[in-house]
């Protein structure tokens, strides 16, 4: 039988997943913050702490948990290291305090507080002797002083004598834990690099870094990284950089090719000069990759490589494991399809394969390969076509040895699977927002997304274009449409990158009646004069300015929307509670019609008098604003600046005021 004198009640610990099955995820440089329903019988005070230690610590700490309403406790722990953190919550009653309540009310009522007195003095003198145990006698003949002036002292002078700092903080720093009561499973966080939460990727081919009429080459890239890092991007994303197959090469736009110097699709991976561990020899070499990574680093930019696991039929592998590939009826080899498409110069591999343990470690080893050469970021293509079990292992296996390991899923499947993906060990995720472009769409999709239990685990990654997706609305609304889905894409979501190119030179051209681009560049190389008049790059760059200058929009989890009297623009907050950081992004949706609406704040909120004026100062055109009252009307013309980023740095009237946010 337990212990049933261990009265306190925890229930609901957070943050978990699934009761524990999943660790939740934090990065370094955000807080990791507690909370438990924690409750007992009667009315007697409590006092509870957050019990925490880092993986690989001999000794942990502890963190006292604050009380807030409806019997809900919280305590909020930074995140420092790169190490996961376990943690457990213990609560116990405080008898000091509830004696020193208790005296309290019997004071107010005019009653005799002698034997209360005694009581405390006993409660006291009690802790004296913990503190003797622990080794703290100079703590213990305070406390035994205490309790002789609480055993000489009468009525109101007792009671001060109990309230006294010091007294109070000896009790609670000796209190009687021998009842407390533990959760009784321990959870753990898996913490991951900053870059994980906050982070702009600039994606771009290698074989079009170079001059026109020539296949660009890593030494071409690095001639790109200054203006790259001066745009703002964290993140450089490369596709893949590996030698591509001759067998049905491909041509422009996914046509068969006819052996008259096509390119073919990097994605269609392996040929006599290698396989996932090669690069194409048209690229430069292993020493010029090396070149790459230490020259992004100079820059403060991180390489991240795509890894698709599938294979040409010229890849090595394809001879020497042939048992590792789907064999058809007829002896051929199966490829990848996606009726009515066919991709004759890929084939995917059989996961259910009798040799899957060698398949398995060998694609792990891929892996390997390039963090030995120092990459840390990856975008994984298609991995919802692979089993979830493989990327649990494979993933974990990496980060044994690469903790700083980041994972992008390029999961554009059902919601489910891409929330298992991210169980599994994917740091973040590409998602819906591409196709998510009227306010009520925005609106429903990122209210789901913030609100519901994915955020504990599950990193939206927000971009507006990739080389596969031209969406419908940038075919159809000019540059207007562009530098909507920009803003939106980086103030929406603290993650967020653009397939670089085609998006600053607003590439609207696609295949008649699809999102795929005319001329697309996954199967040609691309000319792009990157000086061209219309060019994106200030305004990119004065974006990515102001995102990493405001906290409040290095997060994603603390959007609330705000009302705006016109469903074509869309009205959002953002607030950081350290940095005391307020950011409105108020954005016309309608790249064709200028568009002006009724802008509400919440004022009381925002520590704002009805009665007096205000400025906003918009960041992006840096226009300064005299705003009164809670409704203020703004006009935005899509063809000047569809959308305003307004900066508004108050001083809440409570520090919980914006806590609905999170």
């Amino acid at each position: 039988m337990s212990d049933g004198r261990r009265r306190v009640v925890i229930e609901n610990m957070a943050p978990q997943v699934e009761g524990g099955r999943f660790p939740a995820k934090r990065a370094v440089g955000e807080v990791l913050t507690v909370t438990a329903d924690i409750f007992v019988d009667g009315h007697d005070a409590l006092q509870a702490v957050v019990r925490h230690r880092l993986e690989g610590a001999e000794e942990g700490a502890e963190t006292r948990m604050s009380p807030g309403i409806n019997d809900s406790w919280s305590a909020e722990i930074p995140v420092t290291e790169l190490r996961d953190i376990y943690f457990s919550v213990e609560a116990w009653v405080d008898h000091f305090t509830s004696w020193r309540q208790l005296l309290e009310k019997k004071l107010s009522s005019g009653q005799d507080v002698s034997v209360e007195l005694l009581d405390g003095a006993a409660l006291v003198r009690r802790a004296a002797e913990r503190a003797a145990a622990k080794g703290s006698e100079e703590d213990a003949a305070v406390l035994r002083r205490f309790a002789a002036a609480l055993e000489g002292e009468e009525g109101d002078r007792g009671a001060l004598a109990a309230a006294e700092p010091l007294l109070v903080s000896l009790m609670d720093r000796h209190a009687d834990r021998t009842l407390a009561s533990r959760f009784p499973e321990e959870f753990y966080v898996h913490v991951e690099p900053a870059l994980a939460s906050f982070s702009a990727w600039y994606e771009l081919f290698p074989r079009s870094a170079g001059p026109p009429g020539r296949h660009g080459t890593l030494s071409d890239v690095i001639a790109l990284l200054p203006r790259i890092g001066a745009m703002g991007f964290d993140i450089l994303y490369l596709p893949p950089i590996h030698p591509i197959g001759e067998t049905f090469r491909k041509g422009p736009n996914n046509t068969p090719g006819t052996g008259g110097g096509e390119v073919g699709s990097p994605w269609a991976i392996g040929s006599s000069a290698g396989g996932h561990t090669a690069i194409h020899p048209e690229l430069g070499t292993l020493e010029d990759f090396a070149a790459l990574v230490a020259a992004a680093q100079r820059e403060k930019l991180e390489i991240a490589l795509d890894i698709a696991f599938q294979c040409s039929p010229d890849h090595p592998w394809v001879s020497e494991h042939p048992e590792w590939f789907r064999i058809r009826a007829d002896g051929s080899i199966q490829y990848a399809e996606n009726p009515p498409k066919k991709y004759q110069d890929i084939y995917p591999f059989d996961f259910e394969c009798e040799d899957w343990e060698s398949l398995w470690e060998a694609l792990r080893d891929v892996f390997f390969f390039w963090v030995a050469l120092g990459v840390r970021i990856f975008r994984v293509d298609n991995p919802h076509t692979k089993p979830i079990a493989f990327w649990s292992w494979c993933l974990a296996e990496v980060r044994k040895s690469c903790p700083e390991a980041i994972f992008l899923a390029e999961a554009f499947t059902r919601p489910k699977v891409m929330y298992r993906l991210a169980k599994a060990g994917f740091s973040q995720s590409y998602t819906y927002f591409t196709w998510r472009n009227s306010k009520q769409e925005l609106t429903r999709y990122m209210t789901g997304l913030v609100h519901s239990a994915p955020r504990d685990f599950f990193r939206p990654n927000f971009w507006p274009n990739t080389p596969d997706i031209l969406p419908e609305y940038l075919q159809y609304g000019g540059r207007p449409a562009f530098l909507i889905r920009l803003v939106l894409a980086a103030t929406l979501s603290s993650n967020y990158g653009i397939y670089g190119p085609a998006f600053e030179l607003c590439e609207g051209a696609a295949l008649p009646g699809s999102e795929e681009y005319l001329a697309s560049e996954k199967y040609q190389i691309r000319d792009w004069d990157l000086k061209a008049s219309g060019s994106l790059e200030s305004f990119i760059t004065r974006l990515n300015v102001i995102r990493k200058a405001h906290p409040a929009l290095q997060q994603t989890w603390n959007l609330r929307f705000l009302t705006a009297e016109n469903e074509f623009v869309l009205f959002f907050a953002k607030y950081d509670n350290a940095c005391q950081d307020l950011i409105l992004v108020a954005v016309n949706l309608d790249p064709h019609h200028t568009q002006s609406a009724w802008l509400t704040l919440p004022l009381e909120e925002f520590a704002l008098a009805e009665e007096r004026s205000y400025m906003v100062h918009d960041l992006l055109g840096d226009d300064k604003f005299i705003w009164q009252g809670p409704r203020n009307l703004m006009e935005f013309d899509p063809q000047v600046l569809p959308a305003r980023i307004f900066h508004l740095k108050r001083r809440l009237k409570r520090e919980t005021d914006f806590d609905y946010f999170m």
